[in-house]
């Protein structure tokens, strides 16, 4: 039985001068900075309405940074990128909005600073 091999057409991929911005995110020439996790945005967006629910708790730059950390690290991730079609649905900001408070809780809880 003869193995069986199919050839597809491949185009190079399309060289983008580089930047300072995609110095760091270029693969053999490729920018690949357009590739984004689309729950980053999310989160930015939902951590406002996410800490309207904590009266009384200013977080300083390091906390919501660590919240913004922490809440990406349990979700899963959605990660897109220009011209291709998105396999998974975008999570319910519900979803969200829990890792959010649960983030915002440990953060309150354990500072990492006096």
């Amino acid at each position: 039985m003869e193995p069986c091999h199919k050839e597809y057409a491949v185009s190079a991929p399309k060289k983008q001068a580089m930047t300072k911005e995609t110095m760091d995110r270029q693969v053999l020439g490729v920018d690949l900075s357009g590739i984004r996790n689309s729950n980053e945005v999310r989160v930015v967006e939902l951590l406002p309405l996410a800490l309207e629910n904590f009266p009384g708790y200013e977080p300083d730059s390091m906390d919501l940074e660590d919240i913004y950390a922490l809440t990406l690290n349990r979700l899963p991730p959605r990660y897109r990128q220009r011209g291709t079609i998105q396999l998974s649905g975008k999570l319910p900001d519900e979803d969200i909005l829990w890792e959010l408070g649960n983030a915002i809780r440990k953060v309150r809880e354990n500072p990492t600073r006096p």
